[in-house]
């Protein structure tokens, strides 16, 4: 039998490596999420809210200004 033949039940280095590399991942992923400081429920609505309240603000004021705009080439064309 030739040193580098692998039996139906062997994986190759190359699987053995990728199969490691995902456990790894996984593990470190979990390592990682464990780190993570989690807003309170109350941080979660408040800072929603306030994203929200931009959010309308800025599309108010691109609206305004695009009316303008329109305005003004009705008037010059």
């Amino acid at each position: 039998m030739a040193k580098n033949t692998i039996t139906p039940n062997q994986k190759t280095p190359k699987e053995n490596n990728q199969s490691l590399n995902a456990m790894n991942f996984v593990n470190e992923t979990k390592e990682e999420l464990a780190k993570v400081v989690w807003p309170s429920r109350q941080q979660l609505f408040s800072e929603s809210a306030a994203v929200i309240l931009m959010v309308i603000l800025v599309a108010t004021i691109i609206s305004l200004v695009d009316k303008l705009f329109a305005w003004g080439a009705g008037k010059v064309f």
